[in-house]
């Protein structure tokens, strides 16, 4: 994960929606031409880590000892 943006709800993921950005020749780029960069997306089409298995997880939710509590669909390991 590069960078978040909570108050749009987008994160931008290394590798993942790359955009062809068209840019001009200037100082810092003197030669110009096509660059390819990461654009953000949405955080709901993020998964979670699975903390056993180290692979994308869908999350759920159960009560343990009276308290509400994430866990992992794939290994049932809860998420802290």
């Amino acid at each position: 994960m590069l960078e978040v943006f909570p108050e749009t709800n987008r994160a931008s993921v290394e590798n993942v929606n790359i955009v062809s950005k068209h840019t001009r020749p200037n100082a810092q780029n003197t030669q110009g031409g096509i660059v390819k960069k990461e654009a953000p997306v949405n955080v709901s089409n993020l998964m979670l880590i699975d903390p056993k298995s180290g692979k994308p997880t869908r999350v759920g939710r159960k009560t343990e000892e009276g308290k509400l509590v994430r866990y992992a669909k794939k290994s049932g390991e809860v998420i802290k």
